[in-house]
C-alpha cells in the first residue's frame, strides 16, 4: 500500500516531512492552515499530486489539475488517499460520488480484506461520510452471502459469549438436578439464550451518532503516538501510504473481520455494521429459539433422589420405582450382623460355670457372673445397632418420600413457569426482529 517514491533524496525527505506534518495538523483537528507545498513532483509517484489535491480541497478551491495528475498515475490510491484524510479531517462530505467505490475496489470472501478497506469501512461506519458512506459498505457487504460461510454457532459465540452450561429456573432452585435434565433444560437454555440474544441486540442498535461526532468521528483527540495507532485506523493506513510507518501487518478475512466486531467490547459503529449482515442468521435462530421455549414438559421423568432412580409424574412418584428404591433403601440400610454367637457362647460358659461352682466350687460363680455380663452386654449392643438400623432408614424413605414429592411440586411449579417463559420468548423474539429489521441505518 505504501507509494513507491523515485525522485531524489531530498525531494523525498521534503514530501516525507510535509505529509507528516500535514497528518499531524488532521489528526489534531486543527483549523490552522499549512503552509502550500513546495516538494517537487518528480512525474511518477502518485502521491504529490495527491497531497497538493488535498491541500486544495481543504482550501475550498478547484483540484483537477492535481487530482487529475494523481489519478492517472494510480486512481486507487488516490482515490483512498483522498477519501480517508478527508474523513480524518471531517470533511468527508467533500468527496466524490465515484471516490468511495475506486477506492474500496472489489470485496470478496476468498481474499483477505485490506488495510485501506478496512480503514474506509471503519470510517464510512462512524459517519465520515453521512449515511450514504454507510449504506455504501452495507450494500457492498449484502452483495456477499457472508452468512452462510460461518456456523451458526460461530456468529453466536461472537455476539453473546460465555453462556452457561446450566441455566437454573426458579422454579428448580430447591432441585438444580431437574435443570440437567435436557427436556427440562432446553426451554430454559433457549429463553435464556434468547433473552441475551436481545439485550446484546439493543445495546448495539442503540448506540447513536451526535452531530460533533458525525464531523470529526476520527481524529486522535488523544494525542495517541503515531506508533500506538491500530492498523486499521484512517490515519496509521495513510501514514502507511505515505510511506511514513513500517511493513504493514497481516490482514485478515472478511468473516473474521465481522466476528471481531459483533463481539462485546468492539466498536459500536462496527458491530451495527456487523449485526446487519448477521441479521438473516440471527432471525433464524430467534424462530427457533422461541420454538424451543414452548416445548411442553415430559408425561414422566427419571431423576436420581438419593442415589436411586424415580420416575415422576405429574400426579406424583410412579409407585413401582418408589418401591425399588425403598428396598434398596432398606437393603442398604440394614445390613446383615448375624447370630451373636460369641454372646450365646459367653451366656453357655456362664450357666456351666454356675452348676460347676455349686457342685464343685464357689468362686467359678464369679467368673460364671462375668461372662454372664459380657454375654447379656453383647446382645443388648446387637439390639441397639438394630434399632439404629431402622431408625436410620425410616429417617431415609421419609427423606425419600418428601424429596420426590418436593421434586413433583417443583415440576409443577415448572409447568406454570412455562407459559410465562414463552409469552416473554415471543416478545423477545419481537422486539429482536424489530432491532434487526432497523438496523445500522437507523444509528
Amino acid at each position: 500500500m505504501a507509494t513507491d517514491l523515485t525522485a531524489s533524496p531530498q525531494a523525498t525527505t521534503e514530501l516525507h516531512r510535509y505529509v507528516e506534518a500535514l497528518l499531524a495538523n488532521l489528526a489534531a483537528d486543527s483549523s490552522t492552515p499549512l503552509a502550500a507545498p513546495t516538494f517537487q513532483d518528480d512525474g511518477s509517484s502518485w502521491l504529490p499530486p495527491a497531497v497538493q489535491a488535498l491541500v486544495t480541497i481543504l482550501a475550498g478551491d478547484d483540484p483537477l489539475e492535481p487530482l487529475t495528475k494523481a489519478a492517472t498515475r494510480d486512481q486507487q490510491n488516490t482515490a483512498l488517499f483522498l477519501c480517508l484524510a478527508l474523513a480524518v479531517a471531517g470533511h468527508g462530505d467533500r468527496i466524490h460520488a465515484s471516490w468511495l467505490g475506486t477506492a474500496f475496489g472489489a470485496l470478496s470472501l476468498e481474499r483477505p480484506v485490506t488495510h485501506g478497506q478496512r480503514a474506509l469501512w471503519l470510517a464510512a461506519a462512524r459517519g465520515a461520510y453521512g449515511p450514504a458512506g454507510k449504506i455504501f459498505v452495507l450494500r457492498k457487504l449484502d452483495a456477499l452471502a457472508i452468512p452462510e460461510h460461518a456456523e451458526v454457532s460461530e456468529w453466536l459465540q461472537a455476539l453473546v459469549p460465555g453462556e452457561p452450561a446450566v441455566v437454573v429456573p426458579a422454579a428448580l432452585v430447591d432441585f438444580p438436578e431437574l435443570a440437567e435434565i435436557p427436556e427440562l433444560a432446553k426451554p430454559v437454555q433457549a429463553a435464556a439464550r434468547l433473552a441475551r440474544l436481545r439485550a446484546r441486540c439493543t445495546e448495539i442498535t442503540s448506540t447513536r451518532q451526535a452531530d460533533s461526532e458525525s464531523r470529526t468521528p476520527l481524529i486522535n483527540a488523544a494525542a495517541t503516538p503515531a506508533t500506538a495507532w491500530a492498523e486499521e485506523e484512517p490515519l496509521a493506513v495513510l501514514r502507511s501510504m505515505a510511506g511514513l510507518g513500517g511493513a504493514p501487518g497481516p490482514m485478515a478475512s472478511l468473516v473474521s473481520h465481522l466476528l471481531d466486531d459483533l463481539r462485546p467490547g468492539s466498536d459500536p459503529y462496527l458491530a451495527a455494521i456487523a449485526l446487519h449482515v448477521a441479521a438473516p442468521i440471527l432471525r433464524g435462530v430467534a424462530e427457533g429459539l422461541a420454538a424451543d421455549t414452548e416445548l411442553a414438559p415430559p408425561d414422566a421423568i427419571t431423576v436420581p433422589v438419593l442415589g436411586h432412580p424415580l420416575v415422576l409424574h405429574p400426579e406424583g412418584p410412579d409407585a413401582t420405582s418408589m418401591a425399588d428404591a425403598e428396598r434398596e433403601i432398606i437393603a442398604d440400610g440394614v445390613p446383615d450382623r448375624g447370630l451373636p454367637w460369641l454372646a450365646y457362647v459367653s451366656l453357655g460358659l456362664a450357666v456351666a460355670l454356675l452348676v460347676a461352682a455349686v457342685v464343685l466350687w464357689w468362686p467359678f460363680a464369679l467368673l460364671g457372673a462375668a461372662l454372664a455380663g459380657l454375654g447379656g452386654w453383647r446382645l443388648w449392643r446387637l439390639r441397639q445397632a438394630k434399632l439404629s438400623d431402622a431408625a436410620y432408614v425410616e429417617q431415609r424413605l421419609a427423606e425419600l418420600k418428601d424429596l420426590a414429592d418436593g421434586a413433583v411440586w417443583a415440576l409443577h411449579a415448572y409447568a406454570r413457569e412455562a407459559e410465562d417463559r414463552a409469552k416473554q420468548a415471543a416478545e423477545d423474539t419481537a422486539e429482536l426482529t424489530r432491532l434487526l429489521r432497523r438496523g445500522p441505518r437507523a444509528a
